[in-house]
């Protein structure tokens, strides 16, 4: 559908507030949590990011579309957010790699969303009220204002989602090292961008990506020198699976690298609570501090869900000493935690950072040592 044709739209929140504009993309209708993404390009990488999955996503930047879409930058298979929130969309991409429009690509894959809504306002509502339950309606979808708020209400809640199966693969399958292959590493997909298993691949690292269904005798069947905790979305908490397979190897002193929602889990193994974030990060501009260097590396994320603890805490787990070791300067937001004594670490934001800044990028290579070591 094109927006030229100023289909009539609304966005409904769970708190009442109702902002209008044109539909964008398909037509119809979608709930899920409405967040904001402060990040300035990298539109694409962000709608097919399986940890937006079940989330409407408003787009600060007031233009989106001006690069359009291409067959190159998916961070998976299908774009994973529920809807999509946007000021001024472009009229006509121009870009060398665009092969169609946003909005027509939005409308392939039956997402709904909006345009010519005042995302600025927008997000000083969510900044101030929280991230919550959100509807997009348009066309015969678009009904009174009690009527769409009533289903908004009764949509469910992030907080107790287990969203993991709705994104992992259905089948293994392996991404073979660039070069000479020097490690074999296990990934669990708990919802993994495309760019990590690259990532990998460019420093000899042979990657599996697994189910996350699959349990330790899988994980060990590849024999693997490591294993990796990939991002996804949902609530943590409802992770059992994922927590107990970390426990495990974390006793067999398995080489481990989490990130995101990885990293979650791996703070749940070792016993740090979580919590739903007010409005989370989301972004590809924000601040990182090692409290170990005090180094601040400018990183990409996208969390709603964060680790209980003090930036530079020591803890004790049933696996040895453990530490923060990395936070937010913005809010203090645990972003990173290391095991002293085990070789396992993790952090909040994405390495990867597809699209985005990638002065984390040489925690591939601290993996890659880490390996390296316990051989």
């Amino acid at each position: 559908m094109s927006s030229t044709q100023q289909v009539p739209a609304a966005l409904v929140l769970e708190d009442g507030k109702v902002f209008r504009g044109s539909g964008y993309g398909a037509s119809g209708r979608t709930l899920g949590e409405v967040v904001f993404c402060t990040g300035m390009t990298g539109y694409q990488e962000t709608l097919t990011d399986p940890s937006y999955h079940r989330q409407i996503v408003v787009a600060t930047a007031p233009q989106i579309g001006n690069t359009g879409w291409n067959d190159e930058d998916d961070e998976s298979n299908r774009i994973q957010v529920a809807g999509y929130v946007v000021r001024d969309p472009a009229r006509i991409p121009s870009n060398w790699r665009s092969t169609r429009s946003l909005e027509s690509e939005l409308d392939n894959q039956g997402v709904v969303g909006i345009s010519g809504v005042d995302t600025r306002t927008l997000t000083r509502h969510i900044r101030e009220h929280g991230a919550m339950r959100a509807g997009v309606f348009s066309g015969q979808a678009l009904e009174d204002d009690k009527g769409m708020l009533a289903k908004v209400l009764a949509s469910p809640s992030m907080a107790g989602a287990d969203l993991v199966g709705q994104v992992t693969t259905p089948e293994p399958y392996v991404v073979p090292a660039a070069g000479e292959r020097r490690f074999r590493v296990a990934a669990l997909d708990l919802g993994i961008k495309s760019n990590t298993p690259r990532m990998m691949a460019a420093r000899g690292i042979e990657v599996h990506v697994l189910p996350a269904t699959s349990t330790m005798d899988d994980l060990l069947a590849t024999k693997p020198d490591g294993v990796f905790l990939a991002n996804g979305p949902g609530d943590p908490a409802t992770q059992r699976h994922a927590i107990g397979l970390t426990e495990g190897v974390l006793e067999r002193r398995t080489p481990l690298f989490g990130i995101c929602f990885g990293n979650q889990i791996l703070g749940r193994a070792l016993g740090l609570g979580t919590y739903k974030m007010r409005y989370g990060h989301r972004g590809i501009n924000i601040p990182v501090i090692d409290v170990n260097t005090g180094k601040v590396a400018i990183t990409a994320q996208n969390h709603g869900f964060a680790l209980e603890g003090e930036p530079g805490a020591r803890f004790d787990t049933p696996f040895g000493a453990a530490q923060v070791s990395h936070y937010c300067p913005n809010d203090d937001t645990v972003e990173g935690v290391r095991c002293l004594e085990v070789p396992a670490f993790s952090v909040q934001y994405h390495p990867e950072a597809a699209a985005g800044p990638h002065d984390a990028a040489p925690l591939f290579d601290e993996f890659v040592r880490l390996m390296d070591g316990a051989r």
